[in-house]
């Protein structure tokens, strides 16, 4: 009897064992069954590329995808690309650069972020206060970046505005950012000061840049010290708060994220500016081989991976999923925005921001 029991036991388990295996089988690929794809991308699409559920979406369609981060500017540059099967650049030069240097014609936008300001209610009020700030042409707020060079090209510093008591600062009056040498924020931001700096024209000859240089030097070397990566201003900002950042330059897609999360981070006082003009950080996916290629399509097809990048604060292909995401958070951001500019080609920007890195 006892011998039977075994018996009947062992059958029982080995039949439930079988079960497992084969309702994993049909329900998505086995780990040895995934081709594993290699890519470089900019450190703020790390997050999403680490998300469960992004790694399980990219299961379903047999693909393990590992990544690296990088500056945008290096991996146009310097990154060793021949080891990755996709390259990932947070700009449209970036990725333009590549293109040419690997004479790889296809390319993929799957989604994209405006540059933005996040501040506090008190430096919104008093910007407003100085015509700084206005309402923009839907229910948002913008920073005039010709308003703000008038107020950085006479050194003005928040103490000197009217209505100082709001924040009484001894510090001038500027947008804090990231390395310019290094981050593709800087790049971007460069691209809209230098656009106004250039009577509202795309710089585009050696002249333009010799006028804009002064200008466009100041605004980052009276900094101080600045940070290789957007988390790094923007954690400050949500840690530190008005004092440590009264306004710090960041991808929408960082703010619109960490409020989506719901942790908390982002308080009733803080507000999110968008520049005018401002340039969008076109994340453009450059295929390097056949799964790095596959790797572009879903992101630009799939609505599964869609919707999660919409949960991380990007825009995407499909505008309905970025505003389902927002209107769930109770977020109040532009569906649209009307006044965008391109950034400069990326051998413009190259001799721009070289420029500027030798004034350090």
């Amino acid at each position: 009897m006892k011998r039977r029991l075994s018996i009947g036991l062992a059958v029982a388990l080995l039949v439930a064992v079988v079960c497992v295996v084969i309702f994993n089988r049909g329900d998505e690929p086995a780990s040895a069954d995934l081709a594993t794809v290699r890519g470089v991308i900019g450190s703020e699409k790390l997050a999403f590329f680490q998300d469960q559920r992004v790694i399980d979406a990219f299961a379903k369609h047999g693909l393990r995808v590992e990544v690296d981060s990088a500056g945008s500017r290096q991996i146009a540059t310097t990154v060793d690309l021949g080891k990755y099967d996709f390259a990932f650049p947070s700009s449209s030069p970036a990725a333009q650069r590549i293109q040419r240097d690997r004479k790889v014609t296809a390319g993929y936008t799957p989604f994209q972020s405006p540059m933005a300001v996040a501040t506090f209610e008190p430096i919104v009020a008093l910007l407003t206060a100085n015509g700084v700030v206005h309402q923009g042409a839907g229910n948002y707020q913008v920073l005039d970046v010709a308003k703000y060079l008038e107020l950085t090209r006479a050194g003005t510093r928040w103490d000197q505005l009217p209505g100082t008591p709001a924040f009484p600062a001894r510090r001038n009056v500027l947008v804090t950012t990231t390395d310019p040498r290094e981050s593709n924020s800087a790049a971007m931001y460069l691209s809209a000061i230098s656009f106004v700096a250039n009577g509202n024209n795309v710089v585009s000859t050696p002249d333009a840049e010799a006028k804009v240089l002064p200008e466009i030097g100041k605004l980052f070397l009276d900094q101080g010290y600045t940070q290789n990566s957007t988390e790094g201003p923007f954690e400050d900002y949500l840690a530190a708060g008005m004092g440590k950042t009264p306004m710090a330059l960041i991808y929408e897609s960082q703010y619109v994220g960490r409020a989506v999360k719901g942790d908390g981070a982002i308080r009733p006082d803080m507000r999110l500016l968008y520049l005018a003009p401002t340039v969008y950080s076109k994340h453009t996916l450059v295929p390097l081989a056949a799964n790095g290629d596959k790797v572009g399509q879903l992101l630009s097809t799939d609505p599964e991976l869609g919707k999660l990048a919409a949960t991380f604060g990007f825009r995407t292909s499909d505008p309905r999923q970025f505003e389902q995401v927002v209107a769930d958070a109770k977020l109040t951001v532009p569906n649209d925005l009307v006044d965008i500019v391109e950034p400069p080609s990326f051998e413009t920007l190259e001799r721009l921001l070289d420029a500027v890195s030798k004034k350090y």
